[in-house]
């Protein structure tokens, strides 16, 4: 298939997509209207892009940065930091910050991401939750929704501290959950025990759908900058919002005990941050058109692909199911061809940290590890899924989906 065939068939898929495409640009606007909203109420200035060090003591910055997550959200309150490494290390210390011995953890969405499982203690590590004496358990989603009749029977005959919900599929082949089916879920848990802390993963889900965890009831909930809400400009970082009084407890974890979120120096960091959440509503329906478009695209090429173009879209992500170890491969590669940044480089499987499988990596991205920038990877194990995200624009988003498509079918 030479590239006049790949562009003719991509412009088809184009034309068939512009009605979802009306619903990302809707959506785009109500989140820049509430992002813009939420800069002006907070009266962001210049002074709020000044740099402090040491302790960090008095950041304007950085407090009026997590006013306005917590406006955005309609949390009580929030904290957001680079000292947070990661997703899955804000994800970490939340839960470091909510369990205490003899405490239970009880993911409802199934065996959360890999690299959670020596957080949590589900593989063996001496830092882990479980070491600590913090039990833990999980309930399996039945056909992509909870399991409310096995939820409720758990919830009355067991304690439990903290149930952990993870909207998006990881490295599954579930659907990613839908703002509804977490809303439904936690009116049945509060209604069983309203103590019950209810945290959510939301990473890859922010500004996808009209609302968010905290709206729906949740108590706290945690994400990635390098993802969604820091619009590619974020070098790197995570939030947590929520109750105020749990996010105290985070913040106390992330430093130390009395002094919480009144430490942390930003480093010269805040204006990137400001400048991501300005850009995410933009990049994010950048991101939600380009998987859109490929997964109309690949459809029509004969592939399986996960949700389909016209399904709803809870998080950025595309699975294309190739059921074929070279296939896989091939189209990383692709992406990685089309990328901006060391489209000169093969990736190729390789044993990456937190994973049990290998796992091959398209990520030419400007930030490491960025992904919502083009991005696609997955586990070299059946049946082989594509996991592609992200794009900061979509004309950039569909030159590499062509370019992985050339790659594939050359």
């Amino acid at each position: 298939m030479n590239r006049n065939e790949i562009i003719e068939i991509v412009n088809k898929c184009e034309e068939k997509c512009i009605n979802e495409f009306k619903r990302i640009d809707e959506l785009e606007f109500m989140y820049s209207n509430k992002v813009l909203d939420a800069f002006q109420k907070n009266n962001v200035s210049e002074g709020c892009f000044n740099s402090t060090t040491g302790y960090g003591y008095n950041d304007l910055g950085r407090d009026t940065l997590e006013s306005i997550y917590k406006d955005i959200f309609g949390s009580e309150d929030a904290i957001v930091r680079n000292q947070f490494i990661s997703g899955s290390h804000a994800l970490a210390k939340t839960f470091f910050a909510l369990l205490r011995p003899s405490d239970k953890l009880v993911y409802i969405s199934g065996t959360p991401y890999d690299t959670l499982h020596e957080v949590i203690g589900i593989k063996d590590n001496n830092s882990s939750l479980k070491s600590f004496g913090i039990e833990y358990d999980e309930i399996d989603l039945i056909n992509d929704d909870f399991d409310y009749n096995k939820i409720e029977e758990y919830l009355k005959n067991n304690k439990v501290k903290v149930v952990a919900i993870q909207r998006s599929k990881g490295y599954s082949t579930r659907l990613s959950l839908t703002i509804d089916k977490v809303e439904k879920v936690v009116k049945l848990i509060k209604s069983i025990n309203k103590d019950i802390i209810i945290m959510v993963d939301n990473c890859y889900c922010e500004f996808t759908e009209e609302k968010n965890p905290i709206e729906v009831g949740c108590d706290i909930a945690v994400g990635s900058l390098i993802k969604n809400l820091g619009g590619g400009i974020a070098p790197n970082g995570a939030y947590v919002v929520g109750k105020h009084d749990l996010i105290e407890l985070v913040g106390e974890s992330l430093t130390l005990p009395g002094e919480g979120k009144e430490v942390g120096p930003t480093l010269g960091i805040n204006k990137q941050f400001y400048q991501g959440l300005f850009l995410a509503p933009s990049v994010i329906a950048s991101s939600l058109k380009v998987a859109t478009l490929t997964a109309c695209v690949l459809e029509e090429l004969g592939y399986n692909v996960s949700p389909k173009y016209n399904e709803a879209r809870p998080d950025i992500v595309q699975n294309i199911i190739f059921n074929d170890k070279d296939m896989l491969i091939k189209y990383v590669q692709g992406i990685q061809k089309g990328s901006p940044i060391d489209s000169h480089v093969t990736p190729i499987p390789w044993d990456m940290p937190g994973y049990d499988d290998q796992v091959i990596m398209a990520a030419g991205c400007f930030t490491q590890g960025s992904s919502i920038e083009l991005s696609c990877d997955g586990p070299i194990r059946p049946p082989y899924i594509a996991y592609q995200q992200g794009s900061l624009t979509y004309t950039y988003g569909k030159l590499g989906l062509i370019k992985a498509i050339e790659e594939l079918r050359g």
